[in-house]
């Protein structure tokens, strides 16, 4: 199984807020989000990641996806703006 970098969405160590209660439910950021979590399935992208034993931790296909699917319905397309 591939390694992923943690995240957690009700941390409230280095940040003062929790992520989770900031997606209005009713915006177009919290459908982004329930149906990433709740619909689309990851284990295409697990298959391709060989990080298991060794290498550095990857990013969440699914943090990465909502990032990215949230970026192109606000017509940013170019990577280095998403960044």
């Amino acid at each position: 199984m591939p390694h992923y970098k943690y995240y957690d969405y009700n941390q409230t160590v280095m940040i003062a807020i929790e992520l989770e209660k900031q997606i209005i439910p009713g915006t177009l950021e919290y459908a982004i989000h329930r149906l990433v979590e709740e619909r689309v399935k990851i284990e295409p992208f697990e298959k391709k990641l060989k990080n298991d034993e060794t290498g550095r931790p990857a990013y969440d296909p699914k943090v990465m996806l909502k990032i990215i699917l949230l970026a192109y319905s606000k017509g940013i397309i170019s990577s280095r703006k998403i960044e």
